[in-house]
This record gives structure tokens, sequence and C-alpha cells, in this order.
């Protein structure tokens, strides 16, 4: 009974031989570098984000192991798998990366702890739902989910079976994004009457023509639960021998409809995150939204070049969404404003590049705003360690507690994304019910707050099959 917990671990391990943790086995059994005593994560996805940014995100802190990855790209796997596995053995760990084409039979493998999804976005809602129900913790790029009826079914399935999130807004980490929101949350520039979002656009083109799927590539799977179309690499993402070009390209389905909304979800669920941050409104939503934006005509990518979004809010703020503002978040108030950007105007180095403001990356009307300290009154934002998102995750899978962003905050942010999206379609103005999460008196915008799941695939028909 008097049993220390490195006795019980040695005693296991002479009796079971090292058989008893297959599938980490570290240089050092015992001690800090324990097996028991690290987050094993599968990643779910190994394209351009999941290579520069999520796993070595994770890869860095020794509290994980990235112990499972998966693929429909057998090649990108397999390079994935090596990568994974080299990096460890630079650190005196030998570890087997377990490899898988079929994210389901992934979620089964044992030890399992927690799942890093960093799939196309019509592939997020489903494998999310799927690893909730298999009672792992979770985190996933944004956007959230392609719809809103999506997101609304992830984040009530959180509320029933709570894990662990987090959602790939990184700015939500940073020291500059969490000061500027305490600004305005305080009441330092005044009443808040709006809100600036400069964001970048996608070119348009691509190749239409048909090619024959690569035999590397499960392509039905791929496509899910949207609408059978011809493989064009164009389409999906590259598949250029060069790794540095194949995990480095900015895939085309970020330019189409059918997989990804444009820049108004792609980098809009980043600043317009924010931009609910330092307005108090991650729990709801606007009132009224209008939009416009040009959608091409010709090539095969579709989504929104230009546009203009307006949007206002029941205490009267107005947040405004342009490709011609610099890139990040302007606070506007009665006596001053509060300016923030990322240090990089990019999140990969393949991403479009966005205006740059002449400003700082944090800034604002008079720099005393800026210095002065909070009061033990004041409203205090959540603080990630060390300004890092991945270890900020990592630490809510520890400690239980909540990381940055919770499922419902992730789904209110998207949302404004995609309503946007629909107010730029519909090229009028919209009436929205935050609470109902209902356009007001008109059946076309409805419409659009889900779409049809090609069979078998689909996070809404995999839930009414539950």
């Amino acid at each position: 009974m008097q049993q220390t917990r490195r006795d019980f671990l040695k005693s296991t391990l002479a009796g079971a031989g090292i058989l008893a943790f297959p599938s980490v086995i570290p240089a050092r059994v015992l001690g800090a570098d324990a097996p028991s005593k690290k987050i094993n994560i599968l990643q779910i996805g190994c394209g351009r984000i999941a290579r520069s940014l999520d796993l070595p995100g994770f890869l860095k802190h020794d509290a994980a192991r990235v112990m499972a990855v998966c693929d429909l790209d057998s090649i990108r796997l397999a390079d994935t798998k090596k990568f994974v596995e080299a990096y460890y053995a630079k650190k005196n760990v030998t570890l087997s990366v377990a490899a898988f084409g079929n994210y389901r039979e992934a979620l089964q493998h044992k030890g399992v702890d927690a799942v890093s999804i960093s799939t196309p976005d019509h592939w997020h809602a489903q494998p999310v739902i799927e690893a909730i129900l298999a009672g792992k913790d979770v985190y996933v790029q944004k956007p959230l989910t392609m719809t809103l009826a999506e997101g609304r079914a992830v984040s009530d399935l959180f509320r029933k079976h709570p894990r662990m999130f987090q959602i790939g807004s990184q700015r939500r980490a940073s020291s500059g994004f969490r000061q500027a929101c305490e600004v305005v949350r305080n009441g330092r520039i005044g009443k808040l009457h709006t809100v600036k979002v400069g964001l970048p656009t996608d070119p348009f083109g691509g190749d239409t023509r048909e090619m024959p799927v690569p035999p590397n590539l499960n392509y039905d799977c791929w496509l899910g639960p949207t609408p059978l179309a011809p493989y064009n690499e164009d389409r999906v993402h590259s598949q250029n021998p060069d790794p540095k070009k194949r995990f480095g390209d900015r895939p085309g389905w970020l330019r189409i409809e059918d997989y990804c909304l444009g820049m108004i979800t792609g980098h809009g669920a980043h600043y317009g995150d924010i931009a609910q941050w330092g307005m108090g409104t991650e729990l709801t939503g606007p009132i009224e939204i209008e939009g416009r934006g040009e959608f091409p005509k010709r090539g095969l990518w579709n989504v929104h070049g230009a546009y203009h979004v307006e949007a206002k809010y029941a205490d009267g703020c107005t947040l405004i969404i342009d490709n011609t503002f610099p890139s990040g978040v302007r606070f506007e108030g009665a006596d001053g404003w509060v300016w923030v950007t990322g240090s990089a105007q990019k999140v990969t180095a393949s991403d479009p590049a966005a205006r740059k403001s002449k400003n700082k990356p944090l800034d604002a009307s008079n720099p005393d705003i800026l210095t002065a300290p909070l009061g033990p009154k004041d409203i205090r934002l959540h603080v990630s360690p060390k300004d890092d998102h991945h270890l900020d995750w990592l630490t809510s899978v520890l400690t239980r507690k909540p990381a940055a962003t919770t499922p419902e905050q992730a789904h209110r942010s998207t949302s404004v994304c995609i309503v946007s999206w629909i107010a730029m379609k519909l090229g009028r103005k919209l009436r929205w019910d935050p609470q109902a999460e209902r356009f007001q008196g008109d059946d076309a915008a409805n419409a659009m707050l889900t779409r049809a799941e090609r069979a078998p695939y689909g996070a809404l028909s995999f839930l009414k099959k539950l």
C-alpha cells in the first residue's frame, strides 16, 4: 500500500517487459519522461498547417508525445511518420509512430489521449464529433466548421460530453492581442462604437482540366460530404515530389467554396475572433449585417475576392471587415483607439500578404492607455502560458481547466464569418437573431446555414444515426 509511483512502474515493467508501453519507449523510461506522464496525441491531417504549425507546436513540448498520424494521402502520411520519428530520435527517444489512412481506425488506437485535427475546412466537424464521442480531448484548426448548423451541433455536443478543447486561433495566446482586448473591455477608449478588421484576399484562377487521381490519394474520402467533382491537383493539394513544395505550397482547396469559404473564414476566424474578444460579444453575434463581395465567374477557384461587410451589434457597435484595411484589428471608442496586429502578416510562409499598417503591432491614440496597470476590479482575460497557443491546450489537458477558447466561443467567432459570407453572397441587408441563430424573414439566407451532405459522409448525417 506504501508503494510509490516509481516502484509501481518498475514492478510493472519488470513483469510485463517493455510492452507495458508499446508505442512510447523513451531513453529514460522513469521519472519526468515516464510515458504515463505524456499526452499521447493523434495528428489527423498531415498537410501544410500540420507540418509547419501544429506538429512543431506540439513536438517541442515534453508534455506531448505525437504517437500516431493520419492522412488520406499515403505519401504525405509516410513522410510525416518519418518526420516525427526523426524528431524524437534526435532527442534520444525511440518512438514507433503509428500511421493510419482512416481517422476512425486511428481514433481507436490504444493509448491516444488527445487529437489534433488539421484537415481541410469541410473535414473539421465530423472528426471533431467522432473524437468527442471517443472520449478524446480536441485541438482543431480554424474555422471550427464550414456551416453554422455544424458549429451549433459541435458546441452542443461538447456541452453534453465535456472534453478539453482548443481551436487554432493562435492570436489569443499573444500578450499583445490580450492587452488590446483588456484595454477595450475595461473602457479605456470610452464607449466602443466601431471595430475595423483588415484581411487579405485569395487569387482567382485554377486549372479546370480533369486529371487522373493519384494512386496515393483516397480522393472519394477527401471529397467527403461535398459533391462529386473531377480530380485536379489545383482542387486538392500539391503532389510535388519535393517535400518543401508538397508541404509548403498553399493548397487549392482553400480557394474553392465547397471546401472553404475564402479569407472571410480563413483569416476572418483569427481577427473576427479577436474583434469579438475585445467587444465582449464572444457568446452572441450581430443583429444586422450587410455585405458585398467579388466572386469569379471563370476558373476553378471561386472564393471571394475583394469584399466589404458591416455588422451591427445590439449595443450599437459596428464591426467592419474590409480587404482594403491593414491586416489587424482597430478598436475605436469615444475617447480614443487601439490597434493590434500580428508580429508577421502571414500565418504561414505561403499565405497571401495583406496590407501592412504604419502603426506598431500594438498601438493606441494615447500610449498611456496601454501602459496603465489593470486595477483589482478590472476585467482580466485568459493568459496563455509563455504566449504559446499549443502549450495552452496541453496545459488545459493536464490541468482539466479550459484553454483560451471554449467550443461555444469558437462557434460564435466562426458564425460571424459565416453570416458575413452569406451577406456577401446575397448582397443585401440581413437581420440576424444571435440567440435563435436564424435570419429574420429570409428563407434564402436561412437555407445557407447548412448544406447537403453526400452519403456516406457528413457530420449532421452521422449525428442523426446515433
